[in-house]
């Protein structure tokens, strides 16, 4: 866990939905806090973890969610409710109203979701973003009630990425002023 949540730290630096809920100060410690938060949830579900090794430490990380979502652990309320009052009322609001905008964007059928997927600065543009997106593609296809994989994206640039590796963009919506999120579907061949 303490390695993923390195990895999706870094990654996530600059991220514009990160930068959103944290506002300011937007701290290192802070967005670790947050990223911990997103973690653990993935962690008290007994959800998936997707990650690409070299010699030393973990370079990218995936984690990856049975959409839809059960009820919430009873130990992820309590990380909630401690997460929220060390980073503040105004950093859940902003979340929240991250999560009401996104929602009505996700696919009804059950399906895997990738949460977040990131790779280290210094290890990017080596294809294990592309590596960890082919291991949840095939987790997926083995899976007999999973219709596909969704993801979201608040860097337009990546709508097109996304395309690529055959997602289609179901809808967007504008979080405030702040950023628009794309929702994206592959569906299973």
């Amino acid at each position: 866990v303490p390695e993923v949540v390195d990895v999706l730290s870094e990654a996530f630096q600059h991220y514009p939905v990160m930068r959103y809920v944290l506002g300011s100060p937007d701290t290192p410690a802070r967005l670790r806090r947050l990223v911990e938060l997103f973690v653990s949830a993935r962690v008290f579900r007994g959800e998936t973890f997707v990650g690409v090794w070299d010699a030393e430490d973990l370079l990218a990380a995936g984690m990856v969610s049975v959409a839809p979502e059960g009820p919430v652990p009873e130990p992820l309320r309590e990380r909630q409710r401690s997460t929220w009052e060390l980073l503040g009322v105004d950093a859940r609001v902003r979340y929240e109203r991250f999560a009401m905008a996104a929602a009505p964007l996700v696919p009804v059928e059950a399906h895997l979701h990738l949460n977040m997927i990131g790779v280290r600065p210094r290890a990017q543009g080596r294809g294990l973003g592309r590596a960890i997106l082919d291991h949840v593609h095939e987790l997926s296809l083995r899976d007999p009630g999973s219709a596909g994989v969704s993801l979201s994206t608040e860097v337009e640039a990546n709508v097109s990425l996304y395309r690529h590796f055959g997602y289609e963009c179901l809808g967007f919506a504008r979080v405030e002023e702040a950023f628009t999120t794309w929702a994206m579907f592959r569906e299973n061949p």
